[in-house]
């Protein structure tokens, strides 16, 4: 049986072709060919794992336990009988796998020799395919990616090595030799090597050595093809297929994070390389570790291959020979700026200002609660003992003077009696609320973030749907819509009951306009007709073709923060997830009492603190999913109804990207303590708005009548202004261009305008209700500290 081997290299196009062959397994197979789940689903990790030297631990073998020789070996022994299980059921003619790794990472004759020896078991004919991008190219994305995992050595040093005169392939394992390899301490020899492998020559002769001078193949690294619908026809030149693999779903290649955030990635590498040396019982999972470097991100101009040309040059002789020995080379590709420098030109590189006065030691010093965090759940994980803290003396009992004297100012006659023993608790409990938790400054004004290009959809596809259902939103609608097209939602499906504002008319224009699809909902059955609507939308061609869907309402706020704060910079940050579990963050009303016509995420930027488990709806979320055919229904905060053959497609991360697939895959709809993060994404929700918005919320029915006493408490459920968060501001000036946009449209702009003085209709009506203004005058009175309205909530039944 021929074997196909692809080696990679890592961050190259790679993952592109793995999902490509995913996507077409079966098609694959009908033609004879096996693209195995053995090794792994797309990226056959376990075969890189059970290969490498037992000293050779890199982070893939040392974070999934396989960190001896032993579990090493049991692993090797697994993968081969799974791999045996597959192809006997299969009976193909051929076996196509590809492990990015490989060539990234296999230098010794000794691992490679393993491989082959592994392989030659189920096939005698093995071909090597390797991606070759110029140097310049696979330098700058290596570095970028080593940076991601941990590594605090320049660029320097890599541009030094040429210079070495051994050779640039040998002056790299020379210079690995000489560096310390302590996995524990973050120190692996994966994110610390030199890219060794861009001496194509030298990697072809190491692997033709072993499995023979005619095995190995390069072919180049086409980045407009690989990410172009025409890929496929890539992926059959490279594997000599003939069946039809039709057209490839267009994507974009990850960009490069800009010069100032790699040297931001690069000096906290250092600090938190220098804090396990430091700490040997520290351990830093390496999702933890990401999430913390995500939160250093910067935008600005990144840099591209041209601004390390020197490294095309330095190749160029060698790389012109290598294209006359290999078909699948193409010179312009594989020589890259080569011919547009002197020959002379040095090789010299300098590293980046971070910007903004930043200093790695402070953002150290923020992240540390996180990482004491993370590398206690680690510890317990690994059924390792917990590390004491240092001993303190023991608090003395607050007396009941001491425990009302704090209370803020007309606290002591709201809370009632159940409320302050619940506070008296709360305070010397893990669960008291603050603002430590995650990296990022909210309170610090940052440059706004770049408008996002347009973008074509590959035919068939609605792309980033959001799929929601409004009743009497009129003021807030064209706020919302443009917004999150700024950010890169390409669709909407609204449905509406019951409104008297106008929110059907506008909605109805901007369907007219093409940004939106209405549905009228009137006529919904059953329990609510927001799951009556949820329910229909499966049925529409906008649902059913979307590549991602999110359910979210018209005061929740998708607030981005990684990269340019756009869908696509998330989806690169958590390229394996199929869910995104967005927690909320809760705005309070921010001392605006009157309904003002001016964005909502300008007004109100005042809000919940970040840890607040208590009350359970602070850290409620909502879900946006890859639209995979995995759940059978979408559900208020999620989908559900999991298919049971879909059970391993899935995986479920938080807002910080790390995973919490076993606590929501079947259920569950807030995060708990081990699940809460916001480091990346948030759901910004402002459920008063204005103290004026909030008594339209509040009246229910055809009565102008309110109870009270629900009204108040869900205001103090809500009313959160402890904290300053401004990260979603960075959206106002793009958010400004897109609204401002649709309001050019006349009609849409008048109705907006007769929505709006509905609802000022609607709010000097209710000021002359007296219940209604009493419950106006209360609400406004209420001044309540964070641990104050979380005791208040444990107290009393709460309305949502």
């Amino acid at each position: 049986m021929r074997i196909d081997l692809h080696i990679g290299p890592d961050h190259l196009g790679a993952g592109r072709f793995q999902r490509m062959l995913a996507d077409r397994r079966d098609l694959l197979l009908q033609g004879g060919v096996l693209f195995p789940r053995a090794p792994g689903r797309r990226n056959h990790t376990r075969l890189f794992m059970a290969i490498t030297d037992p000293d050779h631990i890199d982070p893939l073998r040392y974070n999934r336990g396989f960190r001896d020789g032993d579990t090493q070996a049991a692993l090797r022994a697994a993968l081969k009988d799974d791999l045996s299980r597959e192809i006997d059921a299969a009976r193909p003619q051929r076996l196509i796998l590809s492990a990015a790794q490989l060539a990234s990472q296999l230098h010794r004759p000794t691992e490679i020799e393993r491989l082959f020896d592994f392989l030659r078991q189920f096939g005698d004919d093995i071909r090597i395919t390797a991606i070759a991008p110029s140097a310049s190219e696979g330098v700058l994305r290596t570095y970028a990616a080593q940076l991601q995992e941990g590594r605090a050595i320049g660029l320097d040093r890599d541009l030094a090595l040429m210079e070495t005169g051994a050779g640039w392939w040998q002056s790299c394992i020379d210079d690995m030799s000489s560096r310390k390899v302590d996995p524990r301490a973050g120190l692996f020899e994966a994110t610390q090597i030199a890219p060794f492998w861009l001496d194509y020559h030298a990697m072809a002769q190491a692997w033709a050595a072993v499995f023979g001078a005619d095995a190995v193949r390069l072919f180049s690294h086409d980045a407009a093809q690989i990410y172009d619908r025409s890929a496929t026809d890539h992926l059959a030149a490279c594997f000599d297929l003939t069946m039809p693999l039709g057209r490839a779903g267009k994507a974009e290649q990850p960009d490069v994070p800009s010069w100032a955030t790699l040297t931001r990635w690069r000096r906290l590498n250092q600090r938190i390389l220098q804090l396990l040396q430091a700490r040997p019982d520290m351990i830093v999972p390496r999702a933890t570790w990401r999430t913390v470097l995500a939160d250093q991100t910067l935008a600005g101009n990144g840099p591209s291959a041209a601004d390390l040309s020197a490294l095309d040059r330095h190749f160029a002789d060698q790389n012109r020979a290598l294209v006359q020995a290999h078909p699948g080379l193409h010179p312009a590709l594989l020589l890259g700026f080569a011919d547009t420098i002197d020959a002379g030109a040095p090789l010299s590189w300098t590293e980046a200002d971070a910007e903004e006065g930043y200093r790695a030691s402070h953002a150290l010093l923020a992240a540390l609660p996180r990482l004491e965090k993370a590398s206690a759940e680690a510890r317990d994980a690994r059924g390792l003992a917990p590390v004491k803290p240092p001993a303190t003396a023991k608090a003395k009992p607050a007396t009941a003077a001491q425990r009302l004297a704090p209370l803020s100012d007309g606290a002591r006659d709201l809370l009632p009696p159940q409320a302050l023993a619940n506070l008296d608790k709360l305070r010397q409990s893990p669960l008291a609320p603050h603002n430590t938790m995650g990296q990022l400054d909210e309170t610090v004004e940052r440059p706004p973030f770049a408008p996002l290009s347009a973008r074509a959809l590959p035919e068939g596809s609605t792309g980033a749907v959001i799929v929601g259902c409004m009743k009497n939103e009129a003021p807030y609608i064209v706020e919302w819509v443009a917004y999150h097209r700024a950010i890169g939602v390409d669709n909407f499906l609204i449905y509406t009951n019951g409104c008297e504002d106008g929110t059907s008319e506008i909605l109805d224009r901007l369907q007219d306009m093409g940004v939106v699809q209405h549905r009228n909902n009137d006529d919904w059955r059953g329990n609510s007709p927001q799951q009556f609507a949820l329910n229909q939308s499966l049925k529409e061609p906008l649902i059913r073709n979307a590549d991602w869907v999110i359910h979210i309402d018209v005061d929740e706020f998708m607030n981005i923060r990684c990269g340019n704060g756009t869908l696509p910079d998330l989806f690169a940050a958590v390229p394996d997830a199929s869910n995104i579990a967005m927690t909320w963050r809760l705005f309070g009303h921010n001392d605006q009492t009157t309904l003002r016509d001016d964005f909502v995420i300008d007004q109100f930027d005042s809000c919940a603190p970040k840890f607040c488990p208590k009350p359970h709806t602070v850290w409620g979320f909502k879900t946006m999913f890859r639209n995979i055919g995995a759940y059978q229904k979408i559900s208020c905060h999620r989908p559900n109804k999991l298919l049971e053959d879909q059970r391993g497609a899935v995986k479920w991360v938080n807002g910080s990207g790390q995973d919490m697939t076993e606590e929501a895959v079947d259920n569950g709809w807030r995060n708990s303590r081990r699940s809460i993060g916001y480091d990346l994404i948030q759901l910004n929700h402002y459920a008063l708005r204005s103290a004026e918005s909030f008594l339209i919320k509040r009246q229910r029915g055809r009565a102008l009548h309110v109870d009270r006493s629900i009204g108040l408490n869900y205001w103090i459920r809500m009313d959160w202004n402890d904290h300053k968060d401004l990260t979603i501001k960075r959206n106002l000036p793009r958010l400004r261009a897109e609204y401002d946009r649709l309001m050019q449209d006349d009609i849409l702009r008048n109705l907006h305008e007769d929505g709006l003085n509905w609802h000022r209709a609607k709010v000097a009506e209710l000021h002359k209700t007296p219940e209604f203004e009493e419950l106006f005058c209360q609400a406004l009175k209420v001044k309540l500290r964070a641990d104050e309205r979380v005791a208040y909530a444990l107290a009393l039944d709460m309305e949502s």
